[in-house]
């Protein structure tokens, strides 16, 4: 039988599916309110962004960026907080993520999928799982176990370095002071260099990673 979700005739039908799925008991530690709130707005781009591609059927290309778009209006016009709305518009527009790492959960790709979920990764993840409403058995189980598996992979990586407030090697002093150069744009090219690395690489070492940023700025001059 035909998944009647992946023929994508009826998005309420599984908005209130995803939203049954967050339960409280969904994870040990994620906030639940706000994890709800973000199931119920989560495809609220999709009758928006509704396309046909030949050979590809329905599209909703970007509907996660156009509907973190309307859950911020509505969320305003409907008074909650700043930091609810800042939270719900994130998940919403951060939902499809998890899909955009096909090619598996290198040391790099999570360290991105951890700065980008930032202090929402739990409620991220309990979403993500939630999302998956198909009733193909095989589909599921194997969101399941990539799940499974990116979870591994995060705690793997946070058992050697610091992923929480993940940040360059170097502050912009450091590179000031390094560079020989005042506060302005080259700091703040500098830093998102030095970033790219510590994504890509990880923690390289102080005498690396100064290697690496004098040779960078050597270049640019």
């Amino acid at each position: 039988e035909q998944d009647p979700i992946h023929r994508h005739k009826d998005v309420l039908t599984h908005t209130f599916a995803v939203v049954e799925n967050v339960r409280p008991d969904a994870s040990p530690d994620f906030d639940f309110r706000i994890t709800r709130l973000a199931a119920l707005f989560h495809d609220i781009g999709k009758p928006r962004t509704r396309g046909y591609k030949d050979g590809k059927g329905v599209t909703f290309h970007h509907h996660e960026v156009v509907g973190a778009r309307m859950t911020k209006a509505r969320l305003k016009a409907l008074k909650y907080s700043s930091q609810d709305v800042d939270a719900i518009t994130e998940l919403v527009a951060l939902h499809l993520r998890f899909h955009t790492y096909a090619m598996g959960w290198t040391d790099s790709a999570v360290r991105r999928y951890v700065r980008d979920a930032g202090p929402l990764l739990n409620e991220l993840n309990v979403l993500t799982r939630c999302d998956c409403t198909t009733r193909n058995e095989k589909k599921a189980l194997l969101l399941a176990r990539r799940m499974d598996e990116l979870e591994r992979r995060i705690a793997e990586v946070m058992a050697r370095e610091e992923l929480a407030a993940l940040r360059p090697e170097l502050d912009g002093a450091q590179v000031m002071e390094l560079l020989g150069i005042p506060p302005g744009r080259d700091v703040g090219k500098a830093m998102e260099f030095l970033m790219e690395i510590r994504l890509e690489e990880g923690l390289i070492g102080t005498e690396a990673i100064t290697e690496r940023l004098r040779s960078w700025w050597a270049e640019r001059r």
